[in-house]
């Protein structure tokens, strides 16, 4: 169980002083994405971004829902104030590699969070995998509710988004995406702390489709840190894998 003193410490580190997410100045999502995306807290201290595929199921990253820990959802009532949600409960990848991600290579960071019950004033969004073929300069929008200034957690909090384009050689395993102002020579848009798990969306016959979830951030030039490049799990491995559990839940996908 979260105790109350955790619950403390995890709502001022994530959401005491909403400001910002997503580093480099990215724009603020209130509708659309932002109305998606929900903040996920550990016991453990660690808070993580998710977005809504259906109405009461989440998709997020499967290193932010380690074992040993529990796992709630925060969401602000009507006056603003910041309340815990309960998940009845959760599932990550059977092939994901805690070891890969943390060497930013691929694996398959993928978790679903089953809610006990919808969140009132959210929006699911659909989704599916990136269009066929992948190249480098296509573009993707990321988001999440993560720090606007590493290491500040008071700036963390509100959902803000960033168009990114694909930077490398993107694949079915993994997409690396790059603010093109900045091209990595400096620090740019990109996920930051608390941005993991956050979706990453491509537009598809005109509407924003869920094709991914950020696993791993850098700083420029491949530093430690943000602003750099954003590394995104796509979905098209990892497809079946979430219908199949969502159908098992009995959660209905959004289309």
């Amino acid at each position: 169980m979260i105790r109350r003193s955790t619950l403390a410490v995890l709502i001022a580190a994530a959401l005491a002083a909403p400001a910002s997410a997503m580093v480099g100045g990215a724009r603020e999502s209130r509708d659309g994405i932002g109305r998606a995306l929900v903040t996920i807290v550990g016991s453990r201290g660690n808070f993580c971004s998710g977005a809504l595929i259906a109405p009461d199921l989440v998709l997020s990253a499967a290193h932010c829902v380690a074992p040993g820990a529990d796992y709630k959802i925060v969401q602000r009532d009507a006056q603003g104030q910041p309340q815990l949600r309960d998940i009845r409960r959760l599932a990550a990848h059977p092939q994901f590699d805690l070891r890969a991600i943390q060497a930013n290579r691929a694996t398959a960071d993928v978790a679903l969070l089953q809610l006990a019950a919808p969140l009132p004033g959210k929006t699911p969004l659909p989704f599916g995998a990136p269009n066929d073929p992948l190249a480098a300069g296509q573009s993707f929008t990321v988001a999440g509710i993560g720090v606007a200034q590493r290491g500040d957690g008071k700036s963390g909090g509100v959902a803000r988004a960033a168009e990114l384009i694909a930077t490398g050689r993107p694949g079915r395993l993994q997409i690396r995406l790059v603010d093109p102002a900045t091209n990595n020579s400096r620090e740019g848009q990109g996920a930051c702390t608390g941005d993991s798990g956050g979706p990453a969306l491509q537009q598809q016959d005109g509407r924003a489709v869920v094709i991914g979830v950020v696993s791993w951030s850098t700083g420029a030039n491949n530093a430690a840190g943000c602003g750099g490049l954003t590394g995104v799990t796509p979905l098209t491995l990892y497809r079946d894998w979430i219908e199949r559990t969502a159908t098992s839940w009995g959660a209905t996908l959004a289309k």
